[in-house]
């Protein structure tokens, strides 16, 4: 079993989601984050005030697959992701899960995760 956390650019969410789904990839976890790569920091103007943004918009991709699943979830992510011409397509980090227990049913191990 195995976890997947990819940081993208949010504008890559819909199709990232779309590819997982046709994938038959349909268990994922979504937040907002705020992180700072190779790019620039973007120079905004708020309420009149300017600043320099060096934190900018991400979006974190979680996802729990037993072992068969990983490259396919990789595949489609980077693919997606390298479409796109510009630079800064994100990071894919698959860290081990030690164990997985579903609530509802009690159920462990690979079969919890479904």
């Amino acid at each position: 079993m195995k976890f997947i956390i990819a940081i993208i650019q949010p504008q890559e969410l819909p199709a990232i989601k779309e590819a997982l789904v046709r994938s038959e990839i349909y268990k994922f976890t979504v937040t907002n984050a705020l992180g700072q790569g190779m790019e620039y920091p973007i120079h905004e103007v708020y309420r009149g005030i300017a600043h320099d943004m060096k934190l900018l918009k991400k979006v974190r991709l979680e996802i729990a697959v037993n072992d068969e699943f990983v490259s396919k979830v990789v595949d489609v992510i980077s693919g997606v992701a390298k479409a796109a011409e510009d630079g800064g397509r994100g990071k894919i980090f698959i860290l081990p899960i030690e164990e997985c227990i579903r609530i509802r049913t009690g159920e462990r191990g690979p079969d919890a995760i479904g």
